[in-house]
């Protein structure tokens, strides 16, 4: 049997520009979805922090929009794919999918779909719509209930209703997600980098980090991290790092005098990304994308923010943001050969 070893952040604080220590912790799909994606291919999952302290959740991270159905959440970004990318695009931002309600999409098209409009014309009509919110940055039902196609077919009252189906679906995920994340064993009593052996540590065919915040606290400069990276490096091991998670890799050792990870391809949370956070907007202590850079990584980012982008280099493996944590977990799982 493979077993990984996850390195979670116990950090609970994080102090941003305001000078004050907000609350942080690790994300809750970045260790839920990847957990399960293991678990479910028979790999044995052993779940560290530097300090042996039980983890805490980022309560930003369980947000409804971080917790979309997965199949409205693929359906809006195949939406958003038809048009984002055109010369005379403004940039996809956080608002897009979190504040406009872009992800009621699909559910949009289901619905008039069951009105008797033709599958292509649906499509059509939604993508427009969709199109418009984008561009103008307005609400998504708002610009059906302006679109006198849409509402020849459905009220605004349906309308509404589709849009308030999606958040209350979201809102269930999230808590669900706290339901699972409790009952990983774990996350309840994790063992301690400091407390596992050198022998412990090679016995695992890779090492996970998932992201958060907190990620940012207790990970970077932490000599009990760089020993396992170090190890992890020597034994031709897998290493894999998620959305804030490569934070860790700035605690690895030098080899000839050169980072362990000089001139690897590395992606990470963005400064892009991260300015449109609720933290970036206060301000960040300092950037992941920067240092990653200033210590040697080949900073290689998707073709958008927000969008899922894995990078293989070697045995490492990086992935950008939370929305690529199933595709990081499968990278792993690949490289694994299960």
């Amino acid at each position: 049997m493979a077993k990984l070893l996850m390195i979670v952040s116990s950090a609970r604080m994080i102090r941003l520009a305001d000078g004050i220590d907000h609350p942080t912790g690790y994300r809750a799909e970045e260790v839920r979805e990847p957990y399960e994606t293991f678990v479910a291919a028979g790999v044995d999952v052993v779940i560290a922090t530097s300090d042996g302290k039980v983890p805490q959740l980022d309560p930003w991270g369980l947000e409804p929009f971080f917790h979309y159905p997965q199949v409205d959440e693929d359906f809006m970004f195949s939406v958003l794919r038809r048009f984002a990318y055109h010369s005379d695009r403004v940039r996809v931002t956080f608002t897009h999918f979190s504040e406009l309600n872009l992800v009621a999409v699909r559910r949009t098209y289901l619905a008039l779909l069951e009105t008797g409009m033709g599958p292509v014309e649906a499509r059509k009509a939604v993508e427009s719509a969709a199109q418009r919110a984008w561009r103008r940055n307005i609400d998504f039902t708002k610009t059906l209930a302006e679109d006198e196609e849409v509402t020849s077919r459905l009220s605004v009252e349906r309308i509404g209703e589709i849009r308030d189906q999606v958040w209350q679906a979201s809102q269930a995920n999230a808590r669900q997600a706290v339901e699972t994340l409790s009952a990983i064993p774990g996350l309840q009593r994790p063992r301690s980098l400091s407390g596992l052996t050198d022998e412990e540590i090679v016995s695992c065919d890779g090492v996970f980090i998932p992201g958060g915040h907190g990620a940012l606290v207790d990970l970077p400069d932490n000599a009990d991290v760089g020993r396992v990276l170090g190890l992890m490096y020597g034994a031709g091991r897998i290493v894999g790092a998620l959305c804030h998670g490569p934070a860790a890799l700035l605690s690895a050792p030098e080899i000839d005098g050169a980072w362990m990870f000089d001139g690897y391809k590395i992606t990470a949370f963005t400064d892009e990304e991260e300015d449109q956070t609720k933290a970036g907007k206060i301000g960040m202590p300092w950037s992941l994308e920067a240092a990653l850079k200033n210590r040697g990584a080949i900073f290689d980012d998707g073709d958008a923010a927000w969008v899922s982008h894995v990078v293989i280099d070697r045995n490492l493996i990086t992935a950008q943001n939370e929305g690529s944590s199933e595709a990081a977990a499968c990278a792993v799982l690949k490289l694994l050969a299960i």
